[in-house]
């Protein structure tokens, strides 16, 4: 189902993402022209994203009244109707959008009781939209994406996330990413897990 044959559920989910998208692609113009500081770049990021969440909000609502929400860090917003849920990710990689670099996406799904039905990726900066729907497969734009036909480990190439925060265990994270660097021909990590898991499903990585 390309882009110019969606479904309505689809149609509402990328006009979303689009209207969430202008604002972000604006405030990612404007980071280069603040002054470096700890608190001036951070604050402006997360007025952005709450800018993204607001606009996300506003118009999944009003196309689908009664849905409710799950976002952010596991905030919840209750609709009438239960069986029906918004999941979605206004900024996945907010610290590549705090340092200027382009790699960052906007992700939405429709949940029915436990079954996920729909969900987008969009890429604002490229303007990809990585979307599939339940039983109709998955697609880039207006264009079939499928996995990779590689089989192999020695021809592939693996996206990952480097582990930061005093939580993580980095010990038993060093000695998984060593086994694949022994035999993976590429480990990339560029901090927005959407884009990549949307990068695997096109063949554009592996795994992640």
């Amino acid at each position: 189902m390309s882009l110019l044959n969606r479904s309505p559920l689809l149609h509402v989910m990328v006009n979303a993402v689009r209207r969430a998208a202008r604002s972000l692609i604006r405030d990612y113009g404007e980071i280069e022209h603040l002054q470096v500081s700890e608190k001036g770049p951070s604050n402006f990021v997360n007025t952005a994203n709450k800018k993204a969440e607001k606009t996300l909000i506003e118009n999944l609502s009003q196309s689908r009244p009664g849905w409710s929400f799950i976002f952010g860090d596991k905030q919840h917003i209750e609709g009438e109707m239960s069986d029906y849920k918004w999941i979605f990710d206004a900024l996945d990689g907010t610290t590549n959008l705090l340092h200027g670099i382009p790699y960052f996406s906007i992700s939405v799904a429709a949940q029915h009781l436990d079954e996920i039905i729909a969900g987008v990726i969009y890429d604002p900066l490229k303007d990809e939209i990585f979307h599939a729907e339940k039983g109709s497969g998955a697609y880039l734009n207006d264009k079939r994406i499928r996995i990779s036909a590689r089989k192999s480990l020695n021809n592939s190439i693996v996206a990952t996330n480097i582990p930061i925060h005093q939580n993580q265990n980095h010990k038993l994270f060093l000695r998984e990413i060593e086994q694949f660097m022994k035999t993976a021909s590429g480990l990339r990590s560029k901090g927005a897990t959407a884009l990549d898991l949307a990068y695997v499903a096109a063949g554009r990585y592996e795994g992640f």
